[in-house]
């Protein structure tokens, strides 16, 4: 695995702690993370490198204009997977063995309906067994991810 085949990907991200604890999880599954502006905090934040530790500088997170930019560049990434906590379908019976873009929305409203509706049949979620639940903590839920996806791989 390398960060040419798996990729995480927050859009319109808002905590910066949440998003330098991604790019440590990021780097530790040899993922590359993306960014989609706009961006609830400044990249060069001391809170976001706190987050990140000393390891912030080796996560190189490429940082993209806007969501149609990316997109356009989503058929080279890998098979996209999009996360909501209120999918249907589980993120466990995702293969992530072969290229995989890992897709996550913003802290407070996730991704954006047209996302959502572009993209209804690549919807997956994390189970969780409390039904009052409302959702997991975004960086939680990243790492959870990257980690079934080594299992995966080894």
């Amino acid at each position: 695995m390398s960060r040419e085949d798996l990729h995480v990907v927050l859009v319109y991200p808002e905590i910066h702690w949440n998003t330098g604890n991604i790019g440590r999880s990021s780097l530790a599954a040899s993922a590359q993370l993306h960014l989609i502006e706009p961006l609830g905090f400044s990249l060069d934040d001391r809170q976001v490198r706190r987050a990140g530790l000393d390891y912030w500088a080796r996560v190189h997170p490429k940082v993209w204009s806007a969501w149609d930019v990316f997109e356009a560049e989503l058929p080279n990434l890998g098979s996209p997977v999009f996360f909501s906590a209120d999918s249907k379908n589980e993120f466990w019976d995702v293969d992530y063995r072969g290229p995989s873009t890992l897709i996550y929305g913003s802290e407070s409203s996730g991704l954006p309906q047209e996302i959502r509706e572009r993209y209804a049949d690549r919807f997956v979620r994390l189970p969780m067994q409390d039904p009052e639940l409302r959702s997991l903590n975004l960086s939680t839920s990243v790492a959870v991810v990257l980690f079934e996806a080594l299992r995966q791989r080894r």
